[in-house]
């Protein structure tokens, strides 16, 4: 199997003080809080903040982010971008692609309709111990993927003016 990437861009806009907020699910605690530590890990890296907002399960991600982005805004300090994290473990039964699919699809379209400098957390896999190597930091490290991610973009919206 491939290794993934992970070099930092050093190039272009600091993250320092850029506000970042992360949405998580906490369906599956242990999972929920592996990812969690990943990308408080990257963020404070990178000398973002971040702040954390807490739900039930995937599905609640996109609303809930939707809402802390508004709030956040409206209280004259918006966040620069968002991370979702989360797991959904496959069962017997159709709902994990409705989870899985629904929950991706309206992050995605939150993060087109706002340009937001996103990244996306949220597991997909078929067993709990999928889960624990994907979400734990001395193996893949997919918070800080996340993390990575959003930072990745807010440094581009600088870099081409789009702040």
């Amino acid at each position: 199997m491939a290794e993934p990437r992970r070099s930092e861009e050093t190039a272009g806009a600091s993250s320092k003080g850029a506000r970042f907020l992360i949405v998580e699910a906490r369906f599956y605690d242990e999972i929920g809080a592996l990812l969690l530590e990943g990308a408080k890990r990257a963020f404070a890296q990178a000398e973002a903040e971040c702040e954390t907002v807490r739900v039930p399960g995937a599905l609640e991600i996109p609303l809930a982010m939707a809402i802390a982005l508004d709030a956040a805004a409206k209280a004259g300090r918006p966040y620069q971008g968002a991370i979702a994290l989360g797991c959904v473990i496959r069962g017997e039964t159709y709902h994990f692609e409705i989870v899985a699919g629904e929950s991706a699809r309206a992050l995605m379209d939150l993060a087109l309709a706002r340009q937001l400098a996103f990244g996306n957390g949220i597991l997909t896999v078929e067993n709990e111990a999928q889960a624990r190597v994907r979400a734990g930091y001395a193996q893949a490290d997919k918070g800080g993927d996340a993390a990575r991610a959003a930072l990745a973009l807010y440094r581009l919206k600088a870099a081409v003016g789009a702040l």
